[in-house]
């Protein structure tokens, strides 16, 4: 995503990095924001690319609900608390039976408990210079995996800052009696992840036939027509290729009335569907056309058809007064750094439109906590129940979490949700992780492929939003995180392991071998998760320890399957989190000759993946093994640089 600025420098949505940097620049303009493409998952099947393409190739989902079990309006439907539909897999059933979150240890979510305490570590980091200013005032972290919350901790101060000098960078802080330690339960702007709760409401809508995806926005509401508005669709605002421009200053207008107008003169800027751009702009049209097609405010259907339901009572919009104590503050707004003269905003909305549309809007508004959060992720992990209540069926959430945006390489987004976005995820990101961030210095992110879900909110913005830059903490947390979701091995012993160090490399070298034929074959086990384009694993010979050149190979799932080629002795990506065989022949060209093999992990750029592991290598051929990792005096002469043993 891309931060947009007016002329006032009010900030409208979170900085996706022109480049990889942990904690770099924030990018702005109006550029579209593109990034490297990266390839899908491993191996074959229907993935959520092949869905989202399969789909729009039979008209877009012109009515979503006929792609849905049961029919539209029935009982059951999102929001009525029913079962919406036959149960999917054992974690939608066992959610349809009222299972909820529970806390309990790193033990009984299946994570690794010193990596998970590293994910408090790493937060806890950023309360200090980072690197010159603390990047938040306090946060709160909060990680599970299935039902278990295994960390929940809070640090640093929700009420820190009283005032701020914009012209000599200097605080004015509170007394320390009148400080706000931050908490567990504290509530915090979400920012844009406020996105996430109005495109579920649009998908409720749409499973009961009121919204279709491919339909123009003016369907719904005529007003949204003029410079090329007239063939906006619904998915185009979800997706934010709508060709809008990302902001504007709806502030600036007195009455509600002027704001309306404002976005209804707004005009593409270019043509829609021609162009990613993150714009708040979709997410209030949004907000308008659900309005109008449901006769309920957008704060009205969020607590019926969401919070209510799901008993998230600690979520909502224009939080009452009696909730200023147990709130995060934010920034002291003033000019020229925001848009409004409003001094510390505590307990208010910080976005200045939102605040400007009365505190309800489709792209920000929304309060919660970490627990309100954990309690939607379990929901949509679960196929959209939770607690025997469900909210959306379970192709609804499929949906949610299909890339719509292939041909917009590096911008994978479903309905709302941002998918396998590594500048913010960080080594959790996979082709099939999705989640979202929020300007104030929120963040959500799910795995399925983990069945994990993390979440950072912290107040970022205060006491200025000039003092931070980037996601170094979000990815920072992810990193560790990923971390703790173990990957065994097979026979449950050690494996090499290239970590997950940024800029780092390394190379895994056997001794000198003597193959006689040209049927000599290497195999062993690998697993990879790298960045597409920053990150490798390669196999590699050398006749003399000095010049390598790449071994072709092929590789296996264990899972089954055809195997896939590498012609060019690499792989790179995501492995499916799944084991793979790997063989590579030594052809006759090392027939008679002394070889030496070896492994290369690269982590080029600045942000990583989970890394790369190597098992159970041998090297063998007809009548004679040349080289066996299991044979003690074999694994000793291994040369290791930058390569661990890890039983996780």
């Amino acid at each position: 995503m891309t931060v947009r600025t007016g002329a006032s420098g009010a900030a409208a949505g979170e900085a996706r990095p022109a480049q990889a940097a942990t904690g770099g620049p924030e990018k702005t303009g109006g550029g579209p924001g593109k990034t490297s493409g990266r390839p899908g998952a491993a191996g074959g099947g229907l993935n959520r690319r092949r869905l989202g393409a399969r789909l729009l190739a039979l008209g877009g989902v012109l009515v979503l609900h006929a792609a849905l079990p049961g029919s539209a309006g029935s009982a059951g439907a999102a929001g009525s608390g029913g079962s919406g539909g036959s149960a999917g897999g054992p974690a939608e059933r066992r959610a349809l039976q009222g299972l909820r979150l529970r806390y309990g240890s790193a033990r009984q979510a299946g994570l690794l408990e010193k990596h998970l305490e590293g994910v408090a570590d790493e937060a806890r980091r950023f309360l200090g210079p980072s690197p010159e200013h603390p990047y938040y005032a306090g946060a709160v972290v909060l990680a599970g995996r299935g039902r278990t919350i295994a960390l929940h901790r809070a640090m640093g101060y929700a009420v820190r800052y009283a005032d701020y000098d914009g012209r000599t960078d200097r605080v004015r802080e509170f007394p320390a009696a009148e400080r706000i330690a931050m908490a567990e339960d504290t509530v915090f702007d979400l920012a844009s992840l406020t996105k996430l709760f109005t495109s579920v409401l649009a998908v409720q809508q749409m499973e009961r036939g009121r919204l279709e995806l491919e339909a123009p926005v003016c369907r719904y509401l005529p007003e949204f027509t003029g410079g090329g508005k007239e063939i906006v669709t619904v998915r185009q605002l979800l997706t934010h290729t709508s060709g809008l421009r990302s902001w504007a200053p709806f502030y600036q207008e007195s009455t509600r009335e002027g704001r309306l107008r404002l976005l209804w003169s707004v005009r593409p800027q270019e043509t829609p569907g021609t162009v990613y751009r993150y714009s708040d702009l979709n997410l209030i049209a949004l907000q308008l056309l659900l309005e109008r097609i449901t006769g309920r405010t957008l704060d009205v259907l969020l607590r019926d058809e969401i919070t209510a339901p799901l008993g998230m009572h600690r979520t909502r919009y224009n939080p009452p007064l009696s909730w200023r104590r147990v709130t995060a503050a934010t920034e002291v707004q003033r000019p020229p750094w925001s848009g409004l003269d409003r001094g510390l905003v505590w307990g208010e909305v910080h976005d200045e439109n939102a605040y400007a549309l009365g505190g309800v809007a489709g792209h920000a508004g929304v309060f919660g906590t970490a627990w309100d959060l954990a309690v939607l992720a379990r929901a949509l992990l679960d196929g959209g129940v939770y607690a025997g209540r469900r909210i959306l069926r379970p192709a609804s959430v499929e949906l949610l979490f299909t890339d719509y945006n292939t041909a917009f390489p590096g911008d994978d987004h479903g309905l709302g949700f941002e998918l396998y976005q590594h500048w913010y995820m960080g080594a959790m990101a996979t082709p099939h992780s999705a989640g979202h961030t929020g300007f104030t210095g929120t963040s959500l992110v799910l795995d399925p492929s983990t069945d994990s879900f993390l979440i950072l909110l912290g107040n970022s913005v205060h006491p200025v939003r000039t003092w931070r830059a980037g996601s170094a903490p979000r990815v920072a947390v992810g990193n560790r995180f990923a971390r703790a979701v173990p990957v065994r091995t097979r026979h449950g012993g050690a494996a090499w392991f290239s970590g997950i160090q940024a800029g780092a490399w390394g190379t895994l070298t056997l001794p000198p071998l003597g193959p006689a034929t040209a049927a000599a074959r290497l195999r062993c086990a690998v697993w990879w998760d790298t960045v597409p384009g920053e990150g490798a694993l390669f196999l590699e010979a050398s006749a003399d320890g000095e010049h390598w050149e790449a071994l072709p190979f092929s590789t296996l799932r264990s899972t089954g399957g055809a195997p896939e080629q590498w012609p060019r002795g690499s792989v790179s990506g995501w492995s499916g989190r799944v084991w793979h065989r790997l063989e590579a022949p030594l052809t006759a060209a090392w027939a008679g000759r002394e070889v030496r093999l070896r492994f290369r992990h690269t982590a080029t750029g600045r942000y990583v993946g989970r890394g790369a592991y190597v098992d159970v290598v041998r090297v063998a051929e007809p009548g004679r093994l040349l080289f066996a990792e299991d044979r003690p005096a074999d694994a000793d002469r291994i040369e290791a640089i930058g390569w661990t043993r890890s039983a996780d």
